[in-house]
């Protein structure tokens, strides 16, 4: 990850101190994942075989795949949210660097645009290839017969069978779900800290009130693109050949299965992202200021 012109802090948007290492704090993206690798299968799901509610989505899976079956595909989440967590922060804490006013404040403006190139970054770097993996791994070991023994297994038959393209289905949709998604998210989380500091930037941040921030920023997100995310994963799944192009996919979506097809799983993904979106901030918050007390720069 580029370093920014000037040393900085790594700090929660909309405060300033020095800057540690970005790529490191990749590794905070796997900790949540563990928590939320049972209703991520089942917000999967439950577009797929429309089940009547997120309840019913889980009791199906866990009738035919047995308890084991809520955490299929968690292997490719685990391998995908370490990289993926490196690009997204280190990007914006880079964008925000060079966007701070002279007080070292960023306003939510500015959040929001750096927000989105974090999005955008993380989508064409780790987010298209990984998720497309994950979708089609999801799909099939949810079939009457799996092809894929396992993740590494999966992505080299993708990579047989459709090249390296196999691997970046649905680009488009994915950049304009990544893209919008972190920028609402940060846009959300660097309003509310601005908010709650007030006059005063240094005031610290109860980790109780970061993570609700971040439950709310996680909200807004869900409500903001899940359409875009929904077409997403159509075009990623393993029925994506029957789409000519992304927007085709949602041409399609809404002339069969009307406006609400956009919305299908919000409930269990509300759910989901809500704790994520909490659990990711307050984690990354915590650690940063761990870092800066323990790793100096000048």
């Amino acid at each position: 990850v580029l370093a920014p012109r000037a040393p900085r802090a790594l700090a929660p948007a909309g405060a300033s101190a020095d800057l540690p290492s970005r790529a490191s704090l990749g590794l905070l993206g796997p900790v949540m994942r563990g928590v939320g690798a049972p209703a991520v299968l089942a917000w999967w799901v439950t577009p797929l075989f429309v089940c009547s509610a997120p309840g019913d989505c889980v009791k199906q899976t866990v009738r035919d795949h047995g308890v084991r079956g809520l955490y299929r595909g968690l292997s490719s989440l685990v391998y995908g949210s370490i990289p993926k967590a490196a690009v997204r922060f280190g990007m914006f804490e880079f964008l925000s660097n060079q966007m701070r006013d002279e007080q070292g404040k960023l306003d939510s403006t500015r959040g929001l645009v750096c927000g989105l190139g974090a999005g955008v970054a993380e989508a064409v770097v780790v987010v298209c290839p990984m998720e497309t993996v994950k979708v089609k791994f999801i799909h099939d070991q949810c079939s009457p017969q799996p092809k894929y023994r396992g993740f590494f297994h999966g992505v080299r038959e993708i990579v047989r069978e459709q090249g390296l393209k196999g691997t970046y289905q649905g680009l488009t949709a994915t950049v304009l779900k990544q893209g919008s998604n972190q920028a609402i998210r940060f846009f959300v989380m660097t309003s509310l800290k601005n908010w709650y500091k007030g006059d005063d930037p240094n005031k610290v941040i109860n980790p109780f009130v970061t993570g609700v921030f971040g439950a709310l920023a996680g909200a807004a997100s869900v409500f903001g693109n899940t359409p875009l995310d929904v077409v997403k994963t159509r075009m990623q799944g393993l029925e994506a050949h029957k789409y000519k192009s992304t927007w085709d996919c949602a041409y399609q979506i809404m002339k069969h299965e009307g406006p609400l097809a956009f919305y299908k799983g919000t409930v269990p993904r509300l759910g989901r992202v809500c704790l994520d979106v909490a659990i990711v901030f307050v984690i990354y918050d915590e650690v940063v200021k761990f870092l800066n007390k323990v790793w100096k720069t000048e």
